[in-house]
């Protein structure tokens, strides 16, 4: 097997090397390649390149091994064997790779169908947890809009009240200042007939005053 990918994602290629060529150097064929990164692994085999050269001697390492076993080359090469031993026949060997076979499938695909079920769990779950937290903010927020709206009118009452106390304090104020207005009104009318006075008096005073003027005139 000749590893490639990057660190962390590596995928491996199926080769028939010379076993005293280096891992990764000259290869005869290649036959598959070999994914684990996926769930289950994908491996990409030429069955009949890996059973021809199963056929003819060629010894795996002990994973190309386990990957062959599982793709079913090795059950097939037992299979042939027994028919050329006499064990039986072709047709019974075809027959039970073939149940080999299906039964692989059904088992792939149950660990298909549980993966996807799976998923789909963790996805609501993924969603039913979005949601809650999505409702505790919408009520968080709302419980905050519904203490500022309650601060805003308890300010706006108490705006309304403070407004309503200084119109009756300007109310009070404008009648004491009737209230005081009205007797100075009175005292400078009094005053003004007091002055007035006065000049008759002087005025009819004037008029009398030549009467003795005419009686040394007389005389």
């Amino acid at each position: 097997m000749q590893r490639h990918g990057r660190k962390g994602y590596a995928f491996y290629q199926l080769v028939v090397a010379d076993s005293r060529a280096p891992r990764d150097g000259k290869f005869i064929e290649r036959i598959g390649s070999y994914n684990p990164n996926t769930n289950p692994a994908t491996i990409d085999l030429n069955f009949e390149r890996a059973l021809y050269w199963l056929q003819v001697g060629a010894q795996p390492t002990d994973t190309a091994h386990t990957i062959l076993s599982r793709e079913g080359v090795c059950l097939k090469k037992h299979l042939l064997e027994g028919v050329k031993k006499g064990a039986f026949d072709e047709a019974a060997a075809e027959t039970k790779f073939e149940e080999w076979v299906t039964s692989k499938k059904q088992s792939l695909q149950a660990v298909r169908d549980k993966d996807r079920e799976a998923a789909k769990a963790a996805n609501k779950a993924r969603l039913d947890a979005e949601k809650e937290s999505n409702r505790v903010k919408a009520e968080a927020v709302a419980k905050k809009k519904a203490v500022q709206a309650a601060a805003a009118a308890q300010q706006a009452a108490e705006a309304t009240a403070a407004a309503q106390a200084e119109a009756a304090a300007e109310a009070a104020a404008t009648v004491q200042v009737e209230a005081v207005t009205e007797p100075t009104a009175t005292a400078q009318a009094d005053a003004a007939v007091e002055t007035v006075v006065p000049e008759e008096t002087a005025v009819s005073e004037e008029t009398v005053a030549p009467a003795p003027e005419a009686a040394e005139t007389n005389g």
